[in-house]
């Protein structure tokens, strides 16, 4: 069998960089290009295990190690941890999905029996493939990250009764009530309270200006804080926010 050395370096590169990359962007590292070829080249010195008799444990010690070693001279020695559990991640999010298209494309089924079918993936498709695969996954990864950390759980108290919903920090959320300055939680729950209980403060949203009605909590809790001059206005229109019921001010962003 022969074995194409400079194809197989090439391969280990590419898949080597595709994963650095990957991990960079996930965990918002600044890491130069010049130091991501090195973390890549150091990753193709896997070869040379191809001459070494070792056993499969051995071999798997070697592949920590030398992880590690990739990592180290990619990100160096800070957060080295966290960076060598993403590096793993992508790892294997990126082989399970090469795996998964080999085996829808390269076997056939014959009731329980699966036989392959003489078609494999060619290594052009896997180029091509892997880059996209890696790319959607930093960008959902990023995404997803984004909305959670803006994302709490959220105890209101009014009258002594106990609402609890999840609610999302919007910078965007400037409102305050024009009497006392107090930041608004704006909900889209039906909350029973009496009407002469609220207070109607005025906002004004791109061009539409209008009133929404207010009512003064006994206290609220976001992450073990105590909120209480704050108000909670009541919305007639549902949010479209991942599941979120409330939406909360910019001010409570430096105590959160």
């Amino acid at each position: 069998m022969k074995v194409y050395l400079d194809f197989v370096f090439f391969i280990n590169f590419f898949f080597d960089f595709l994963l650095l990359f990957g991990t960079s962007k996930i965990l918002k590292r600044v890491v130069s290009l010049r130091r991501l070829f090195l973390g890549s080249a150091v990753g193709s010195l896997s070869l040379i295990f191809l001459f070494f008799n070792f056993s499969s444990i051995e071999l798997l010690l070697v592949k920590i190690l030398l992880s590690f070693f990739i990592i180290f001279c990619t990100f160096g020695k800070k957060n080295l941890l966290s960076n060598i559990s993403y590096f793993y991640l992508l790892s294997i999010i990126l082989g399970g999905f090469l795996y998964l298209f080999d085996i829808s494309f390269s076997y056939k089924n014959s009731g329980i029996v699966f036989v392959r079918n003489g078609f494999f993936l060619n290594f052009f498709v896997i180029l091509i493939a892997a880059p996209v695969i890696i790319c959607y996954y930093v960008k959902e990864n990023i995404k997803y990250k984004n909305v959670v950390s803006n994302k709490y759980i959220v105890e209101i108290y009014i009258n002594d009764k106990l609402y609890k919903m999840e609610g999302m920090l919007d910078t965007g959320n400037q409102l305050t009530d024009p009497y006392k300055k107090r930041a608004i939680i704006i909900v889209d729950l039906d909350i029973d309270v009496a009407k002469n209980k609220f207070i109607y403060v005025p906002y004004k949203a791109l061009n539409t200006n209008g009133v929404i009605p207010c009512i003064k909590p006994d206290r609220v809790i976001i992450e073990e804080k105590i909120f209480s001059n704050c108000l909670v206005g009541l919305s007639k229109d549902k949010f479209m926010l991942d599941g979120a019921s409330c939406i909360l001010p910019n001010q409570f962003k430096e105590e959160l």
